[in-house]
């Protein structure tokens, strides 16, 4: 199963505040622990909202608003995916994620659909989907 960790903006993240040496070494050892357990496939952290943009959608009209975004608790600052056997198990990853704001801060775990999940989806869209997942190096699913 794979579940996507994302990091809630804080204050400091949105200012655009660097991270210490010290939080750079204690997240680059946890980052090491997820690559040795075999769990981690990606994982980035975000520039703030003002570097950024939201498209919105109406139809067949797209208005783009340019950052910065002004609800910070909704924002994301980074993310990592993981690759493990159960939400628990996800869950007990993120408990050891260094608390580098020192404050306040939330992180988010949510699981990703996968094309097996559409038990109902044409083979014909499996297969391709297999076929985009492969050329990026992502396992396939079921077909």
């Amino acid at each position: 199963m794979r579940f996507m960790v994302i990091v809630k903006a804080t204050e400091a993240s949105e200012a655009g505040t660097e991270a210490t040496e010290q939080e750079l070494v204690d997240m680059l050892a946890f980052n090491e622990e997820l690559v040795k357990a075999g769990v981690l496939l990606a994982g980035e952290g975000l520039y703030p909202s003002s570097r950024g943009a939201r498209v919105f959608f109406d139809g067949d009209e797209r208005t783009v608003v340019d950052g910065p975004f002004t609800e910070t608790k909704e924002l994301i600052a980074g993310f990592w995916l993981l690759d493990v056997k159960s939400l628990e198990e996800c869950v007990e990853w993120v408990k050891r994620v260094p608390n580098t704001s020192g404050g306040h801060s939330q992180i988010e775990v949510r699981q990703v659909i996968e094309s097996e999940d559409f038990a109902n989806a044409p083979q014909e869209l499996v297969d391709r989907e297999n076929e985009l997942r492969a050329q990026q190096g992502y396992p396939t699913t079921r077909g």
